[in-house]
């Protein structure tokens, strides 16, 4: 066991006509003392995520994972730009129309527990900020069905500072070389994984949840019934991310290569960028890598520029002189002048990792097939967020905490209880 410690929680997840909803105070449920364990399996945003959204709901909770959160061997969740977008966002890949509209209700019910969470304490504590983020487009949106169906789902939804306005090219000094001619703008949660995550874990641990530091390996279907007896739990949830391709056996699950390039963002050598600044992919771009950039302050010292999607590359080999790697500082550098004289990061300059995708878009449901003597499955899933892990993160916990009552409401009943 990993012991951890934090101060007590301030604030509690709550479902409310259907969906988690953040407060403050302690969850009405902290005393509940259920019979019901459930193992996640995942140290990732999602996992933690997950145990949170449980630990409130009164169930104890362990998560076993093979590593942590952690500056010197970071999780794919640290490495994240962990921009809030509107699915589908620019390295989401959504595109199943079922998944889609699920995940546009996830991503709000994120946003709202992101907004409280900046609302009630400060940003030092969970690294969580509230940031004008500005999307840029080389033609009128109308003429990109799909941007402009966002744009417009975007404006509906009402999230806060929504406007488009061609204008902002000029007041965000966007270079006349980049041809971009129009434009919107809305608020959105920007996260700094590497406080986020370590606040995330310590919350967790002072909600009472225990952590296991060891690597699952198999084929969940055939050792479910060793696990559940191993961890005494009752329910077991994946929230393993690409480790999905082996434990639940789903041979659709990819990685997708990403990097980000870590800047000093202290206004010494060009002027400070206080708002994200996003192109988004266009698969016309004669650039091999889409022409995508992802110009976003992580926080009130470090600047990252991306991006790059490349899918089914496993290797985590890119170097700051990779072509690509080049590139993609290129096409930053030449969309704000004099973003070319940053200095790198000393701490972290290139830092890169694998989004777990998967064919079907995200999972999240109850294992389908039956074990060997014919009884229901007691595993849940929650993986192939590809880059949405933050955006979805709180809108799937809430719906794997109805698929765990489900799961519960079969259960035998404990010796003793009617």
């Amino acid at each position: 066991m990993v012991a951890i410690t934090a101060s007590s929680p301030q604030v509690y997840l709550s479902e409310e006509a259907g969906n988690l909803v953040l407060r403050q105070g302690q969850s009405p449920n902290h005393t509940k003392n259920p019979h019901t364990k459930v193992l996640v399996i995942g140290g990732g945003v999602t996992g933690l995520t997950t145990a949170w959204a449980l630990l409130d709901a009164g169930y104890s909770v362990i998560v076993a994972s093979d590593r942590w959160a952690c500056p010197d061997n970071p999780l794919t969740s640290q490495i994240a730009g962990a921009l809030w977008e509107w699915p589908p966002a620019v390295c989401g890949m959504h595109t199943d129309p079922v998944s889609l509209d699920r995940s546009k209700r996830w991503c709000m019910i994120s946003y709202h527990v992101f907004e409280k969470l900046h609302k009630l304490l400060p940003a030092e504590t969970h690294g969580i900020r509230m940031r004008v983020s500005n999307f840029f487009f080389d033609s009128p949106i109308e003429e990109d069905a799909e941007e402009y169906a966002k744009m417009c789902e975007i404006e509906a939804a009402k999230i806060r500072g929504f406007q488009r306005d061609s204008t902002l090219i000029a007041k965000r000094a966007v270079n006349h070389s980049a041809g971009v001619i129009d434009a919107y703008r809305h608020e959105a949660p920007v996260l700094d994984t590497d406080v986020y995550m370590a606040w995330l874990r310590a919350l967790v641990a002072a909600k009472g949840c225990q952590f296991v530091t060891q690597r699952i390996s198999g084929d969940l279907r055939a050792i479910e019934d060793d696990l559940l007896d191993h961890y005494d739990a009752q329910v077991i949830v994946n929230c393993t991310g690409l480790g999905a391709y082996e434990l639940a056996g789903d041979m659709t699950v990819y990685p997708l290569r990403g990097a980000l390039i870590r800047l000093v963002n202290d206004g010494s050598r060009f002027p400070c960028v206080t708002e994200a600044l996003i192109m988004a992919y266009d698969h016309a771009k004669q650039d091999e890598d889409g022409g995508i950039v992802f110009i976003v302050p992580r926080n009130d010292r470090v600047l990252i520029l991306g991006g790059i999607a490349q899918p089914d590359e496993g290797e985590l080999d890119l170097t700051l002189d990779s072509p690509e790697i080049r590139r993609m500082r290129n096409r930053c550098n030449q969309f704000v002048p004099g973003l070319d004289k940053a200095e790198l990061d000393p701490d972290a300059p290139l830092v890169q990792g694998l989004r777990p995708l998967r064919a079907g878009n995200v999972r999240v449901e109850r294992e389908l097939s039956k074990k060997s003597d014919g009884s229901f499955s007691r595993v849940i899933h929650s993986y192939g967020h590809g880059g949405s892990g933050f955006t979805l993160s709180f809108g799937c916990a809430g719906e794997v905490l109805k698929l765990v009552r489900d799961v519960e409401a079969c259960l035998p009943p404990i010796d003793g209880e009617f």
